[in-house]
């Protein structure tokens, strides 16, 4: 019996995220980090990073799982000047602040800070090509 083809690949991808208070976590989204919603599900709100890139905001009282208090899941972006983000992110006064560093085994310079709800983002900008 022969696999049928795959189908046509996502027009989207998200990434989601829950939470114990939506409204306190999308304000973070939406204020601090200046990202625009591209879908509003009222019980799950979707902000688009990048290109197709997205990351949802679940309320863990509807959604599939619940918030946890570990967080083994990292927000990643990167970005064309990462000083000028962590200079932006210093005034907004963001919870748990990393310095910028170099890290020359990935090749990236990269600070890290949480949301309100202790999900790390990660900034970062390559400091060699193919990093």
């Amino acid at each position: 019996m022969s696999a049928a083809a795959r189908p046509e690949g996502a027009t989207l991808a998200i990434t989601f995220l829950y939470y114990r208070d939506l409204a306190a976590a999308a304000r973070f989204y939406e204020d601090v980090l200046g990202l625009p919603l591209a879908i509003d599900q009222v019980w799950s709100r979707i902000y688009r990073l990048a290109g197709g890139a997205h990351v949802g905001l679940v309320d863990e009282a509807r959604g599939a799982h619940r918030a946890s208090d570990s967080k083994p899941v990292q927000l990643c972006l990167r970005v064309p000047d990462v000083d000028a983000w962590h200079v932006w992110a210093a005034a907004r006064r963001v919870g748990a602040l990393t310095p910028v560093r170099d890290n020359d085994a990935l090749g990236i310079r990269v600070f890290t800070f949480e949301d309100p709800e202790g999900h790390q983002i990660e900034i970062q900008t390559p400091t060699r090509e193919g990093a």
